[in-house]
């Protein structure tokens, strides 16, 4: 056991100074994988009308293709996961940026962040209002200031030195929330009795550079009070990328995604795996599987379930296997592929 303790620290210290990936075969295209999410939690089909499942598949269908029209066509993955969250921000069927759950005082506070995996510079807000994306403020964080989070006023007075585009709260509003929050009030209910799903969005990727990314963007819960944050903002619970690793984006109960600090806690589990395995992590000769990495994130998500918490994750690997894990009855998801893998799903045991 010694032996092996003192072989897994050489490698990983190996590895992060080297910061090596796998590179495709010098005789192959360079390969390519993105997966976003746009929610889970109690989702059943009987609850679901035909027309509201296809309409949910259908904007799913359009922002993993632009996401991966992005990769196809040589771009980032930090420039694929943005243009598929942008779309979803804008869908008010999601809860982030137009669709946001609404707080106890009737408005809403949005939340966002963004990780490059390749050299794990991170962008994140938090409680912010008016902004119509705000995965571009996190991002904006991250590249023109010397920060990783800015919250509420701060943060909005940093989005409009950087020119980033705003909207009037009554843009925000919808009847489905609404309708969610007076139902909390007048019932005494919880924010988990009145969301069905936990309607965080989230995209990640790796691209055909060998580079990873993830983002994440949120409404958090209805009637959230004392400007109450999620995961979804903090680096390392709902979103982390590191190149050496994985790109993870998460949804659920952020409270427990917080405890857990699942992002980073797949990541660090998939380069221990890999580690196992003998060498430096993902060097040539020691990918992991698809099923080695699954075992990795489904861990992950049990361990929330054991403290109480539910929700789900998706992940892109360097080897690029784009996973999905829940521990419960939906996620709104789909992931695509150079390989050929095109798929949206809602339910659990699709």
């Amino acid at each position: 056991m010694r032996k092996l303790a003192i072989r897994i620290v050489g490698a990983l210290a190996a590895s992060v100074a080297i910061g090596a990936v796998p590179a495709a075969a010098q005789d192959e295209e360079p390969r390519w994988s993105i997966a976003i999410h746009g929610g889970a939690g109690t989702l059943k089909r009987e609850d679901m009308t035909q027309e509201r499942g296809a309409a949910y598949r259908t904007s799913l269908q359009a922002a993993l293709d632009a996401g991966a029209h992005v990769l196809k066509e040589g771009g980032s993955a930090m420039d694929a996961i943005e243009a598929a969250i942008l779309l979803m921000e804008d869908d008010e069927k999601f809860n982030a940026g137009r669709g946001a759950v609404y707080t106890w005082e009737g408005g809403h506070e949005l939340d966002a962040s963004i990780m490059d995996g390749r050299n794990r510079d991170a962008g994140a807000v938090a409680g912010v209002t008016g902004i119509r994306h705000p995965i571009l403020l996190a991002r904006k964080v991250m590249t023109d200031s010397p920060h990783v989070m800015l919250a509420g006023k701060g943060a909005e007075e940093f989005a409009a030195e950087q020119g980033i585009e705003t909207k009037p709260p009554e843009w925000f509003d919808t009847d489905a929330r609404r309708e969610a929050l007076e139902r909390l009030k007048a019932e005494k209910l919880s924010a988990i009795d009145v969301d069905i799903k936990f309607g965080t969005v989230g995209a990640v990727a790796l691209d055909k550079e060998g580079n990873l990314a993830a983002g994440t963007s949120t409404g958090g819960m209805t009637g959230k009070r004392w400007g109450r944050i999620g995961d979804a903002p903090i680096i390392g619970a709902g979103t982390y990328a590191d190149n050496r690793a994985c790109a993870v984006s998460a949804t659920g109960w952020g409270e427990f995604f917080i405890r857990v600090g699942v992002a980073k806690e797949i990541c660090t589990r998939l380069t221990f795996r890999s580690l196992l395995r003998g060498g430096e992590p993902f060097e040539e000769g020691v990918e992991l599987t698809d099923a080695e990495s699954q075992a990795e994130v489904d861990a992950v998500i049990a361990d929330v379930g054991e403290l109480g918490g539910d929700g789900g994750v998706i992940v892109v690997t360097p080897e690029g296997h784009a996973l999905f894990s829940m521990n419960t009855s939906g996620m709104y998801r789909g992931r695509k592929t150079s390989e050929g893998l095109n798929e949206v799903a809602i339910y659990a045991d699709e």
